[in-house]
């Protein structure tokens, strides 16, 4: 568990998208400036992203100069999607909220 204050309201973020969308997942993201953005997975057609894809997109349209930590609720990330994030920000802290309410270091 982080004793982050930050972290904390990222996990907050995450968790509460997640249960007002319904959605089996939700990330979000803090960048280098201390502003959040948050997202659910996208299906659409042919276009399908998960949350931490997500969140990224609405974060990268903001025109973030970087991530600062990127918390995650629900489906745990994939391994193409957490890589995703440290090519953008290789400093970028990854978390995922357990079944236990947990932040858990990726």
């Amino acid at each position: 568990m982080s004793n982050n204050p930050e972290d904390v309201k990222l996990q907050v973020l995450a968790n509460a998208t997640m249960l007002r969308s319904g959605s089996d997942s939700a990330a979000g993201l803090r960048d280098t400036t201390g502003r959040t953005y948050v997202a659910i997975p996208v299906n659409s057609g042919g276009f399908n992203v998960d949350a931490l894809q997500a969140v990224l997109v609405v974060a990268k349209a903001s025109q973030i100069q970087g991530i600062e930590a990127v918390t995650v609720a629900g489906l745990k990330p994939s391994p193409e999607s957490i890589a995703l994030i440290k090519s953008e920000s290789p400093s970028a802290q990854i978390l995922w909220i357990d079944s236990e309410n947990q932040l858990i270091s990726l």
